[in-house]
């Protein structure tokens, strides 16, 4: 297995997208921002295949999640369900908020549903303890106008390296 750094391209591609025209808005949104810098992709590889997803926004306009300084924002985590409960995701996570330290960031923030009783105990064992707030939009899902979509209640964890 193999950590690293994608490309927006290969995030399109793992979303089922053929191209940036096809692409939802929330696509088009973590598309831009990785090509421009604010957010980084980070997988896990098996043998050329990506398994996992994380990515990291740097500043977002909630300063809770992302302030562009010294907190960065963790989302759309996902592992591939035949990869799940091997330690791929706590591998990636780690791997990222080592990353993540070594360039200066002191807080790390993550979005969680309370119903989603395997992550809220994934996140919980990783140091994620202190609850920032409730929330009902999702900064990173967008809407056809580009606006951050309602979404279901989640809490914004965080966690200081």
């Amino acid at each position: 297995m193999l950590i690293r750094t994608a490309t927006c391209d290969e995030m399109l591609a793992l979303w089922e997208y053929a191209d940036f025209k096809s692409a939802s808005p929330t696509a088009r949104f973590f598309y831009n921002n990785i090509s421009s810098g604010n957010a980084v992709f980070w997988t896990t590889e098996d043998n050329g295949k990506l398994i996992s997803e994380l990515y990291v926004f740097r500043n977002l306009d909630d300063k809770d999640f992302a302030n562009g300084a010294d907190r960065a924002y963790l989302c759309a985590f996902r592992v591939k369900k035949e990869y799940r409960g091997r330690g791929i995701g706590t591998a990636l996570i780690k791997e990222v908020m080592t990353s993540l330290k070594s360039e200066g960031i002191k807080t790390v923030t993550i979005g969680v549903a309370p119903d989603e009783t395997d992550n809220v105990r994934l996140y919980r064992r990783l140091g994620f303890n202190d609850k920032i707030k409730d929330c009902f939009f999702d900064p990173c899902a967008m809407d056809e106008n580009m606006n951050p979509k309602p979404d279901e209640l989640f809490w914004l964890l965080a966690k200081e390296l």
